[in-house]
């Protein structure tokens, strides 16, 4: 006898019932729309601590990672909760994600331009 574990999707299988299919395939274009995101914020991040040396770049270039990996981590948990939205006909739940990621986006471009233009 073979022993099939559980996984995740068989658990959400058993939740609520299945929904139109296009909804579940916009759900998953918008969870890779978050990993390219994610995948970008970590790459620019890269970027800033590879070939910048000002304390400040290198300040903003972490801070660009660990968005990157928030971004990151957030979006399978996103894509859980819209899915079990989906199949249960609530309402789809509330993202801060994309006003968090402009916030650090604003904050590192600031950081950025001031070690520009600060220079002691």
């Amino acid at each position: 006898m073979v022993r099939r574990f559980r996984t995740a999707s068989d658990e959400l299988r058993e939740v609520g019932t299945d929904p139109d299919y296009r909804f579940s395939l916009a759900n998953e274009r918008t969870m890779l729309a978050y990993l390219r995101t994610a995948l970008a914020l970590m790459a620019a991040g890269v970027a800033l601590l590879q070939v910048f040396e000002h304390p400040l770049d290198t300040a903003a270039g972490a801070v660009l990672m660990g968005a990157g990996i928030a971004v990151a981590g957030n979006s399978y948990r996103r894509w859980r909760r819209v899915e079990e939205a989906l199949r249960r006909d609530e309402p789809l739940p509330f993202s801060r994600v994309p006003a968090g990621a402009a916030a650090v986006l604003v904050a590192v471009a600031a950081i950025v331009l001031v070690g520009r233009v600060w220079q002691p």
